[in-house]
């Protein structure tokens, strides 16, 4: 058994409110992989230079006002950028877009130097080519474990292309959802 300081260390205080105990990260992680997530990549800059990731956690929260969310894993190598940036780009992807997906989940490479890519008039690094691609302003970014959750308002977007094959990741694998997919 659990000592209760050792649980709440481990849960995040979690277990010492009388919540119980929490999964195992193995057990957590499993649970996600049968969880199909959209894929995204996003950029940021906040003066150094861009940085980007790809991320299956990007959801929208509100139409009105326009507001999505996203988390980024400390251990990201673009986590120090994206907590100082003010504004960033989530390009929304899909199967046309794999290689700029395999390029932000790659770790230890220059990731705009594959891929066309400029800034907008506003000085966000934009990837050319793209299904759709929105501006955000960041509003509010949380803790979350060992991760950052944030919250960002859409200011501008560009929808270059209906999407006829979205691209999810399931079970640590990309897929294609086409109309032989529907049930």
């Amino acid at each position: 058994m659990t000592s209760p300081a050792h649980a709440a260390s481990d849960d995040h205080g979690l277990a010492a409110s009388g919540l119980g105990e929490s999964l195992s990260p193995e057990e957590f992680k499993a649970v996600f992989r049968g969880h199909p997530g959209g894929v995204a990549v996003i950029t940021a800059d906040a003066g150094n230079g861009p940085v980007a990731l790809t991320a299956t956690s990007v959801s929208s929260v509100s139409a009105d006002p326009p507001l999505l969310i996203f988390s980024v894993s400390s251990q990201s190598s673009a986590a120090p950028v994206l907590a100082a940036a003010e504004t960033l780009v989530v390009h929304l992807l899909d199967a046309d877009d794999l290689r700029l997906a395999e390029i932000g989940a790659t770790s230890g490479i220059d990731r705009f130097a594959e891929l066309p890519w400029s800034r907008l008039v506003t000085g966000e690094a934009v990837y050319h080519g793209v299904r759709a691609w929105v501006r955000c302003a960041v509003i509010d970014r949380m803790d979350a474990g060992g991760s950052t959750v944030i919250a960002a308002h859409a200011l501008q977007a560009n929808i270059a292309r209906d999407s006829t094959s979205p691209l999810v990741y399931h079970n640590r694998t990309w897929h294609l959802l086409g109309p032989d997919t529907v049930i």
